[in-house]
């Protein structure tokens, strides 16, 4: 299979905005092909492996974490980027950066974590992950953070829309994002580039796929009660139809690769059509369209609307869940708490900082250093802090 030449309203390397420092090209990648290379090399990335989505790491190795999601977001956005003749680095890039900014146990540790500092300013999983890609990883000898390219950035914070003007959200820019912006500016009022608005749609393809795998590896719902769904019913229908008496670990695997299947299969038609219509002539051209122009029919939106209220009924509900969930955000308030109140407790580079800062800023180191552990290390953390027979 050939491929296509990529098209007017891709991201162009050659075109890039470059970088808020400036660094020579390399010889031998572009610059989208670096943003993606340092994402994976650093600290961050590395540490998704046990951070998990919905299950704490020692509830099973077969769950996903945030690594894998991430990889399988890669490989869906990285497919959807080539059927549409856009640029694939850098929508892997994107793909993979952006659950950086996650803390430990999931949905359940961020709601802890922000409501621990609603008086300090709030926590929101997509600005920590800027704060990861620009400040928190200190690797490079000229730089904090990645350095990443404008494109990549802009596709990080705008990848759900814009964040100013009337298009956005009603409410504040993130401190960081707006202060980034002084010295480099990602234009927060228009939608981002199309790689960063498949990177966005691929993470809810992922989401709702695994989502349905790794709820029924647990048991919190079973086939049957897929049935009535209007998109996964009409897949296992099909397959039972086709292949009586499945086994069934081969029937939940066809189910969520058909599904993934209908969801991008629906996603390139009906952005053809929106690009069709539109007719950008660049990348700032689709930037500036008003609307975003990769997106699903209305009728997978509703679709996926109901898949997405039934795994919120069945499985983000379930009392395992909950009961899970209650336990570690009293984790992240314990190990929060304490570190505020005694930041003499923090490791020494952590705690140098700390001494130095007023109330505000070291709750945010605070935030920073807790949203950095994976499930495991905070577990850990808890039990020496706050069990007295443990050595530390």
């Amino acid at each position: 299979m050939s491929l296509p030449e990529t098209a007017p309203y891709a991201c162009r390397p050659n075109q890039s905005r470059g970088r808020l420092v400036a660094e020579a090209d390399s010889p031998t990648r572009s610059c989208f092909q670096r943003d993606r290379d340092r994402i994976v090399h650093c600290g961050a990335f590395r540490r998704l492996k046990y951070k998990t989505q919905v299950f704490v790491y020692h509830e099973g190795d077969y769950y996903r974490t945030r690594l894998s999601h991430s990889i399988e977001v890669a490989q869906i956005a990285r497919s959807i980027a080539r059927a549409l003749a856009l640029n694939e680095d850098l929508a892997e890039a994107l793909a993979l950066a952006h659950d950086l900014g996650h803390t430990p146990f999931g949905h359940a540790g961020e709601k802890a974590l922000a409501e621990a500092m609603v008086p300090f300013g709030g926590f929101d999983h997509n600005e920590q992950t800027f704060r990861v890609l620009t400040l928190l990883e200190r690797r490079y000898a000229e730089f904090d953070g990645l350095n990443l390219t404008w494109e990549a950035l802009e596709g990080t914070v705008k990848h759900n829309g814009p964040l100013a003007g009337p298009k956005a959200e009603d409410r504040p820019v993130p401190e960081t994002i707006a202060r980034f912006c002084e010295a480099f500016d990602l234009e927060l009022e228009s939608h981002a580039g199309a790689e960063a608005q498949v990177a966005a749609l691929s993470d809810d393809i992922a989401y709702n796929s695994h989502d349905i795998d790794d709820g029924l590896r647990a048991g919190l719902f079973g086939i049957d009660d897929l049935k009535a769904l209007p998109l996964v019913g009409p897949v296992v229908a099909e397959l039972l139809d086709a292949y009586p008496g499945i086994e069934y670990g081969r029937l939940v695997h066809e189910t969520v690769r058909r599904v993934i299947d209908r969801m991008v299969t629906d996603l390139l038609a009906e952005t053809g059509r929106r690009l069709a219509e539109a007719a950008p002539g660049d990348a700032d051209e689709l930037r500036a369209l008003g609307a975003p122009v990769v997106a699903f029919s209305e009728a997978m939106r509703e679709k996926d609307r109901a898949l997405k209220a039934f795994l919120f009924e069945r499985m983000y509900r379930h009392y395992r869940v909950n009961r899970m969930g209650s336990k570690v955000r009293r984790v992240v308030r314990d190990l929060f708490e304490h570190y505020l109140a005694e930041p003499d407790c923090l490791p020494d580079e952590w705690r140098d900082q700390a001494a130095a800062a007023e109330a505000g800023a070291r709750a945010r180191l605070v935030a920073d250093y807790i949203a950095g552990m994976t499930d495991r290390y905070a577990l850990e953390e808890h039990h020496k802090l706050f069990d007295i027979y443990t050595k530390t």
